[in-house]
C-alpha cells in the first residue's frame, strides 16, 4: 500500500482514512501539503499528528496502537512533589510557551538530530498565539529547569514533547498538566507513541479503533469555558 502525498493547496482535511496508514513503518499515512493551523488541528481531531526530520517532507502518522495517558491515572512516586519543593521548583502555565518549545527542540545526547525542525517551531508558536497550543513551565529561580507542551481540542490534550534541564522537571511538568487536565475533566492525554519512560506513568496502550471513537466523543465537547484562567491557578499552586 502506498502513502497518500498531499498538495499545500489541498483542503486543510484531505488525509485518508487513518484505517489505510502503514504497518511499517506503523502509522505512516500521508506526505506532503503544509503546516497551517487549518491542516494541523484537522489533523489532530482525526487521530493524525505531523512527525518528520529536517530534509524530509511532512509525514503525517496514525499508529496502532496509540499510546495514551487518562490524566487522573497519572502514577508518580508520593514522593515527587515534596522533592520538587525541597528543590525550589516554581511552576507556570504558559508563561514561556516559545521558550519550552526551543528548548524541547535542543538536540539531546545520543542524537544526531531533531524532529522539532524550524517549520514545526514556527508552526506550533503560531497555534500558541492563536489558544491552541499550551505548556507548563517548571523553574528553578529564574531558570527554566524543564516543560512539556502540548495542543488542546475539546476535552483532549495532545502532547507533543517535554524536556529537563534538571533531574525530574519534565516529570514535575508532566504530573501538573495531569493535575491541572482531570481537575477541567478532560479524558485524554494522547503520548503518540509508547516509552518504557511513559508507561511507567500510567500510559497505556490502545487500539486504533478505539482511540478514533473516543476522539469522535471528545472533539463534540466545547473546551471548557474556564478552563485556562482555571489552569494557569492550578498550575501555580500545584506544589
Amino acid at each position: 500500500m502506498r502513502i497518500c502525498w498531499l498538495q499545500s493547496n489541498d483542503p486543510p482535511d484531505a488525509f485518508p482514512p487513518v484505517e489505510q496508514a502503514l504497518v511499517e513503518p506503523n502509522g505512516l499515512l500521508a506526505a506532503g501539503g503544509d503546516l497551517s493551523p487549518e491542516r494541523i488541528l484537522c489533523a489532530y481531531r482525526a487521530g493524525i499528528f505531523p512527525w518528520f526530520e529536517s530534509g524530509q517532507p511532512i509525514l503525517w502518522w496514525s499508529p496502532d496502537p496509540r499510546c495514551v495517558l487518562r490524566p487522573e491515572r497519572f502514577h508518580v512516586a508520593a514522593s515527587l512533589r515534596r522533592s520538587a519543593r525541597s528543590a525550589g521548583f516554581e511552576l507556570t502555565f504558559n508563561r514561556a510557551c516559545a521558550d519550552v518549545i526551543d528548548a524541547c527542540a535542543e538536540r539531546r545526547s545520543g542524537q544526531t538530530g531533531t524532529w522539532i525542525t524550524n517549520e514545526m517551531k514556527q508552526a506550533y508558536k503560531g497555534l500558541h498565539a492563536n489558544g491552541w497550543v499550551h505548556s507548563v513551565e517548571v523553574w528553578q529561580g529564574e531558570t527554566l529547569a524543564g516543560g512539556i507542551y502540548g495542543l488542546a481540542s475539546g476535552v483532549a490534550f495532545f502532547g507533543e514533547s517535554m524536556f529537563s534541564r534538571v533531574s525530574d522537571a519534565s516529570k514535575i511538568a508532566m504530573m501538573a498538566l495531569c493535575h491541572v487536565l482531570a481537575r477541567q475533566s478532560f479524558v485524554l492525554l494522547d503520548c503518540q507513541v509508547a516509552s518504557p519512560h511513559l508507561m511507567t506513568l500510567g500510559a497505556e496502550l490502545m487500539k486504533r479503533t478505539e482511540f478514533s471513537r473516543l476522539l469522535s466523543e471528545v472533539n463534540q465537547s466545547p473546551d471548557p469555558a474556564k478552563f485556562w484562567p482555571e489552569a494557569r491557578r492550578a498550575a501555580t499552586e500545584f506544589l
